[in-house]
């Protein structure tokens, strides 16, 4: 690897492990104080797992193009990408439509990009607010995750998903990375990832995944 590419991988992995490690220490604090049992108990263990084998796959894989599809119930991931967020702290609103399918899809992968959108949505939303809603529409499913914030003006909605390009770099002290990578995640999977905006009245990012996503 030249030394430009050892940099862009560290960079990934250093934005990427940043999330699921947040949810691990959560867990471990709710776990902590011993007041929850039976399903409670059981559901973040269950994120706890997921938690673990999002940074395994992260640390020896950091290539965002390997996608390797499994079926995927994404009505019970998008839950937990929700649950996540919301151990650390953030208010999310989650509408999960009914009958959504399982698809082919990584679940690794369409994790990592559901929370980076989550997570972008917290950081610029102003308010430490969010919405998902999941939903079909004719053979696809679509994520789409909205703020509350000043939303993206016109001319910038085309930068948006550029890697390393941060709007308003003071607020978030971020890498930069999310939004790019979790375009390429979503083609990745054969499908799209776009944006709706204007100033004033927040953004809606929505992931796009045809039904046999891979």
């Amino acid at each position: 690897m030249t030394a430009g590419l050892d940099s862009d991988r560290l960079a990934i992995l250093v934005h990427e492990v940043r999330s699921p490690v947040a949810a691990l220490s959560a867990i471990a604090e709710t776990l902590a104080e011993g007041t929850l049992e039976g399903d409670a108990r059981r559901s973040l263990v269950k994120l706890v797992t997921l938690a673990c084998r999002g940074i395994e796959r992260i640390v020896t894989d950091a290539s965002v193009a390997s996608i390797h599809p499994e079926p995927v119930d994404v009505g019970e991931l998008v839950r937990a990408v929700v649950a996540a967020a919301r151990l650390r702290g953030a208010v999310v609103e989650l509408s999960v439509g009914q009958g959504l399918p399982s698809i082919e899809a990584d679940p690794s992968r369409l994790s990592q990009a559901l929370d980076n959108l989550v997570v972008n949505a917290l950081v610029h939303g102003g308010a430490d607010e969010a919405v998902v809603v999941a939903v079909t529409a004719d053979t696809m499913v679509r994520f789409a995750v909205s703020d509350m914030g000043p939303g993206i003006s016109p001319d910038e909605l085309d930068r948006i998903f550029e890697a390393r390009v941060r709007l308003v770099p003071e607020r978030s002290g971020g890498s930069g990375l999310g939004l790019a990578l979790a375009r390429a995640i979503a083609e990745g999977h054969g499908g799209s990832l776009s944006v709706t905006s204007s100033p004033g009245a927040g953004a809606t990012f929505t992931l796009a995944l045809p039904f046999r996503a891979g």
